[in-house]
């Protein structure tokens, strides 16, 4: 049948009937005008947009059955802009024919989570000829240079090759080797911006470890701040696991020629027992210590372990494998600490480098030397600590244990290897470092363990308890671990319902134009004077940095107690013998009024049916700006009510005096600290104030502000131990070789070229706690002045240099500042300058240190404002600057009932100095000198102050001014009083 077109009259097409059907025959002339629709000028043009674009080759495979005219032009602005796609990557060309002669690496991370060595990130070193790969953990991104130039020295002295090539992507990581790849010979490659394929070859290898090292935390459970272990024993397995682009060889087989040996395997975070070292000479010792598997070790034929005990990292060849069992696996003891993402600042850094050489090679002999490493999973190390790890045996770095019986054992006592002074080869306990008995670990697992430099044996046995408790308590950094504990859960449960009953706050509806502010909880452990713990306190605090100046608040100020008031209200108890006591007042700030309208979301963990509702503040909260002035003023109108005086001198001391009985108060915050004279004054005090607000009585001064307050028959002691040893602990450095002073002799650190730091963070985090040290460490005031000065900008030299103050922390942690019992209430001062000390502002360094008796109380190093003409300048600067301290200080000793009407020695080193301040002499070179430097004339004259001369290598004040030499800095140390009652005997 016949059909045809009703507008042209042109056959369509014939179609035969089949069966009852029509079936359309198919010719080329149908097809084409079935398309076309009866028109007849074609172009390849035409077609081409007809048919929406489509590929030269289509348009091609329709050329022979259409009457299409031209030719077809591929150069389409339509098909460029709609369809462009980039252009496939192939397989390189460049074929390696030997190991090294091309290396791939990357940079992984940060991660979120640090490792628990503190790593946020690892290097990946890829060989393209083997397909070996090496892992670097890293802090950050200034550790690359150090790792890499430690590979290619590895590569050189190991297997007697030259890397030719490296490839890489564009990271500024890799932008301080460019140098060292120009004078070595070595072509840098990388890839192009956007184009990680072009650097495939690690980025693949990327994939791969991190699916094992998952498959591998996944498999033990274990917590996440284990990743870095997960990721080092990637390593060494997939070095050893055949791979078929090498033709089901392996790595390490391409590397030495010789087929691994896999007898040392273990399941990774299996459980296993670990041979007790440390039981020796105790026959009733526990044989055995409970850990977990972590890993493979470079250098010895042992195993890395992680002790569930204790929690500390070391190794051993004694272990016993339960290869099916998983300890994170199984729910955690009540009595066992739960390891949370928060607790990875408490482990210290593992070694160096963690081998992927068989620990059961010396059985299998063979043409490579032991010390070859195949893939140095080398972890975390400190800038400043150039070791590397040893390969001496373990059995080589473990004490001998204590004891008076030794059965079946020499007396003598076992050394470290002496050239291994200079190395941190392993680990030590990285949480709570010191054990209720001060007896140093009889095997430590490193030449240099903290037990060496700390102990307990000179206090008694209370104090003692004490120290050991507020060593070993946590505290939960967040609502989500607190609410796991019953104990914190009451105690939150007990601060509502005192909110509540305060009445705080009414539940309401947010007003329209209102905002509400954000709340969190902060947990602290409260402790007796005993060392028992008093309660846990939870404490609800309002997001005040929030707040809006004018619209939420508007007067802030109030006084805390000032560190020197502090120390010579203590200096004075000493002297007198009074008692000291401390009080708490619980929820201080709910006693304060509230003027301003603020309103706070509902807190954390807080019921009710309503979620939309607010609260509105009626009494002031913890976090509010206002708070502590609100506070304050209610505290001072309760303490005037009892007959107290509020010091001029410092507005956080109150005194009382009524005949011969005479009591003082000095206050931080909610802090009370109290003396007196008279036990039944102090007593019916205490009950006045347990009458105005709810107190808590801790008895006899022993902790305050991080202080820790020993008190003996020679004074009291005042030492900053446990936050030494947080600090510490916290930059990864309880294994790390101390050193005998703070900071070199003629550092340069203002002229630091080095890179800046990726991350200034925890720089300026370590110089806030360094800071806070020098409360009871005048021997840090010089180091931590220099080291703040470089906040802003931070380069690896100032790092560098922070960390080495703390390795010199770690020679001495429970070092602090005696105040005598048998000393005299006058004061003495010492000032010393380093002229022109700043080689970019050329401004001098003034220091000064005051003694109230024999104790010191009173210490400074700071930059002078203006530019000093002369040394002799310089020190009539720090003369004037310690005579303001002297003024102060005296009229501060007149608030707590002490005279001082003899002028007070003030000792120089510049005799110069001391003429102009005598009298007014070298007019020419000092008359540019302001006036107010001019009021030390009038203080000789009033017989405030005595300046005297001293030379210079008995200036006490020259450790505030100065980088002293080991000698000379130790020497200043003991004419200063400091003490370290702490160090072992």
């Amino acid at each position: 049948m016949p059909n045809q077109d009703r507008v042209s009259r042109k056959l369509i097409g014939v179609g035969e009937r089949r069966n009852g059907l029509y079936y359309l025959r198919e010719s080329p002339t149908a097809q084409i005008l079935m398309i076309d629709g009866g028109k007849q000028s074609s172009t390849f043009d035409i077609w081409h947009k007809r048919m929406g674009h489509p590929s030269g080759k289509v348009m091609h495979w329709l050329a022979p059955v259409s009457d299409l005219k031209g030719s077809f032009s591929s150069a389409c602005d339509i098909c460029f802009r709609a369809k462009q796609t980039r252009d496939s990557f192939p397989d390189s060309n460049n074929k390696t024919s030997r190991i090294f002669e091309l290396i791939h690496c990357d940079l992984w991370g940060p991660y979120n989570t640090p490792s628990s060595c503190g790593a946020k990130m690892f290097l990946t070193i890829v060989d393209d000829y083997s397909r070996a790969v090496w892992i670097y953990l890293l802090l950050d991104k200034t550790e690359v240079f150090k790792m890499f130039m430690a590979f290619i020295a590895m590569v050189e002295r190991q297997f007697s090759k030259k890397v030719c090539i490296v490839r890489s992507d564009n990271g500024t990581e890799f932008n301080r080797l460019k140098q060292f790849f120009r004078t070595s010979g070595i072509i840098f490659q990388t890839s192009c911006v956007g184009t990680p394929q072009q650097n495939g070859r690690v980025e693949r290898k990327h994939r791969h470890v991190l699916n094992v090292a998952r498959a591998l935390r996944f498999q033990a459970n274990l917590p996440i701040n284990f990743w870095g272990e997960c990721v080092l024993t990637a390593a060494h397995l997939i070095n050893r696991t055949p791979l078929s682009v090498l033709n089901f060889k392996t790595p390490y087989e391409i590397l030495f020629g010789v087929s691994p040996c896999y007898q040392s395997l273990r399941v990774f975070g299996c459980l296993c027992y670990v041979h007790n070292l440390k039981s020796k000479g105790d026959k009733f010792a526990s044989r055995s210590r409970k850990c977990i598997f972590v890993g493979y070790v470079f250098g010895k034929k042992g195993w890395n372990v992680f002790d569930l005990e204790t929690h500390e990292y070391f190794v051993s060849r004694d272990v016993k494998f339960l290869e099916d069992q998983f300890p994170f696996a199984e729910p955690i003891p009540a009595n066992t600490s739960e390891f949370t993402d928060h607790e990875h600042l408490d482990y210290a850094l593992p070694s160096m480098y963690d081998d992927i050489l068989d620990m059961g090679a010396a059985d299998h002999p063979t043409s490579i030397p032991r010390e070859t490493t195949l893939a140095e999973a080398s972890s975390l190390t400190n800038s400043s600590l150039d070791h590397v790890q040893s390969d001496a045996p373990a059995s080589n770095l473990e004490d001998q244990p204590s004891g008076d019986t030794n059965f079946g054992r020499g007396l003598r006592t076992k050394q470290p290897s002496v050239r291994l002074k200079d190395y941190v080869t392993h680990t030590v306990i990285r949480k709570n470092p010191i054990p209720p008995s001060s007896s140093p670990s009889a095997s430590s697992g490193t030449p240099f363990p903290i037990s060496h430099y700390v102990s307990c044996d000179n206090f008694s046995v209370a104090h003692r308890v004490f120290l050991a408790a507020i060593s070993s308590g946590t505290e939960p950094q967040s609502f989500r671990e607190a609410v796991k504990h019953p104990g914190w859960r009451d105690a939150m449960q007990v601060e509502i319902q005192a909110l509540e009953k305060n009445s705080t706050w009414t539940l309401m509806p947010l007003p329209s134009g209102k905002r509400a502010l954000g709340c969190r909880w902060v947990y602290k452990i409260k402790y007796h004077s005993n060392g028992t713990v008093e309660r846990l306190k939870a404490r609800l605090v309002i997001f005040g940095n929030r707040q809006v100046a004018g619209l939420d608040y508007t007067e802030t100020f109030a006084p805390v107690a000032k560190m020197v008031t502090v120390r010579a209200f203590l200096a004075v108890a000493a002297c007198k013998n009074w008692e000291l006591h401390q009080m708490d007042v619980h929820n201080a700030f709910l006693h304060g009024d509230l003027n301003e309208e603020v309103y706070m979301t509902l807190p954390p963990g807080y019921a009710t049916q309503d979620t939309t509702l607010v609260c509105k503040l009626r009494k002031s909260l913890y976090g509010l700006k206002q708070a502590p002035r609100c506070w304050f003023a209610k505290l001072v109108n309760a303490l005037q009510g009892y007959g107290f005086i509020q010091s001029f001198a410092d507005y956080s001391l109150f005194t009382r005096t009524r005949g011969t009985i005479q009591l003082n108060v000095l206050v931080y915050v909610d802090d009370l600290v109290i003396s007196g004279n008279d036990s039944d004054a102090i007593a019916s005090f205490k009950a006045y104030l347990s009458d105005c607000f709810h107190m808590k009585d801790l008895g006899n001064l022993k902790y305050f502000l991080g202080i820790e307050v020993a008190r003996s028959s020679s004074g009291l002691f005042l030492t900053q131990r446990k936050y030494a040893l947080d600090i510490i602990t916290e930059t990864g450095l309880l294994g790390a070789k101390p050193v005998a002073f703070p900071i070199e002799q003629n550092h340069d650190l203002a002229k630091a070229v080095g890179p800046p730091l990726a991350d200034p963070e925890p720089y300026r985090r370590l110089l806030g706690r360094l800071i806070y040290l020098v409360v009871t460490r005048p021997d840090l005031a010089y180091a931590v002045h220099i080291l703040s000065q470089f906040l802003q900008n931070p380069r690896h030299e100032h790092w560098n240099a922070a960390l080495r103050v703390v390795r010199y922390l770690k020679g001495s942690p429970g070092q602090g500042i005696l105040l005598r019992a048998d000393g005299d209430l006058t004061l003495t001062g010492w000032c010393d300058s380093d002229w022109a000390a700043c080689p970019l502002t050329r401004k001098s360094l003034s220091g000064w240190l005051v003694f109230l008796g024999h104790s010191p109380v009173s210490w400074k190093t700071k930059k002078q404002t203006t530019v000093a003409r002369s040394s002799a300048e310089a020190e009539y600067r720090s003369m004037a600057a310690a005579t303001c301290e002297l003024k102060w200080l005296k009229a501060l000793l007149l608030s707590l009932g002490i005279h001082h009407p003899q002028a007070i020695p003030l000792y120089c080193d510049s005799q110069s100095a001391l003429h102009i301040a005598r009298n007014p002499v070298f007019h020419e070179r000092t008359k540019h000198i302001e006036v107010d430097c001019h009021f030390v004339r009038n203080a000789i004259q009033e017989n405030l102050i005595a300046p005297s001369y001293v030379p210079t290598t008995i200036q006490l004040a020259d450790i505030f001014t100065k980088a002293l030499g080991k000698t000379q800095f130790q020497f200043l140390l003991r004419k200063l009083g400091i003490l370290d009652p702490h160090a072992p005997t």
